[in-house]
């Protein structure tokens, strides 16, 4: 798969932290998730912290952040207030494809493209969602150029709020049964092939992607790809990684749950 042209970032020479983290899929129904990803935002001591995607489980409009008390509004406060003290980038995964540039721009984020290549430390970094090169998954490839199409999102929009919350729970459930009984090493891939040659094409030794929900490291015939975990502090076992970039290169830390 081409590289589809990426956008470029270069990194203030002051920063010497940058975190990125994906695949929250925070909702109402998860409040521990939620606390923890504020009290992180709150607290960590990066420069910049880099959202690859699926922060959200379901983005149905920006109206709904404008909608009083709702979660949404609640997670675009938590947002503006950490972009008060630190660059928070904002890339949408295949949940939250429908945050506009206007409010990632109002809540003060900086938008990021998919792809992207970060440039610090004197290195060149490729960040991306990764849902784009889960290239055996047929269906999901036509389902993504679907909803992607203005006309499309255009007609979506125009429902009221109510309509559109319910089609999202709607194919949230729908999603959530096709994946019953399956692992997560069963779900969609990353084709190594297509990763390598787009890090060749950006002259980017690493990347970093979520959406698969395998936290790992992979060698490739060009580089290497580092896999972000997703996020569920609701579980009986809680969860939630972060990969750290500093001079030094990079490394997976556990987020811990707010106190």
């Amino acid at each position: 798969m081409t590289l589809p042209a990426p956008a470029e970032v270069l990194a203030p020479p002051g920063w010497q932290r940058i975190e990125f983290i994906s695949d929250l899929h925070l909702g109402p129904d998860t409040p521990h998730t939620f606390a923890a990803w504020a009290h992180y935002l709150q607290h960590t001591q990066a420069d910049a912290v880099f959202l690859l995607g699926d922060v959200f489980e379901v983005w149905v409009g920006d109206d709904a952040a404008a909608e009083p008390g709702s979660f949404e509004q609640r997670c675009a406060g938590v947002l503006r207030q950490a972009a008060q003290h630190r660059r928070i980038g904002f890339m949408t995964g295949n949940r939250d494809f429908l945050v506009g540039p206007a409010l990632v721009a109002d809540i003060g984020l900086q938008a990021l493209h998919d792809p992207t290549v970060l440039t610090a430390f004197g290195q060149r970094l490729l960040v991306t969602h990764g849902d784009l090169l889960c290239l055996d998954d047929t269906d999901y490839q036509a389902f993504r150029r679907q909803v992607r199409s203005p006309a499309w999102q255009q007609a979506f929009l125009a429902q009221p709020l109510a309509v559109r919350r319910q089609q999202a729970r709607q194919m949230r459930d729908a999603s959530r049964a096709a994946q019953s009984g399956l692992t997560p090493d069963q779900w969609s891939e990353v084709d190594n092939h297509a990763a390598a040659h787009w890090l060749q094409a950006a002259d980017a030794p690493h990347m970093v992607h979520g959406h698969t929900h395998r936290p790992a490291t992979h060698a490739l015939p060009f580089g290497e790809r580092q896999v972000l975990s997703d996020w569920d502090f609701e579980a009986a076992r809680p969860r939630g990684d972060l990969l750290r970039w500093t001079a030094a290169g990079l490394s997976r830390h556990a987020v811990p749950p707010a106190p």
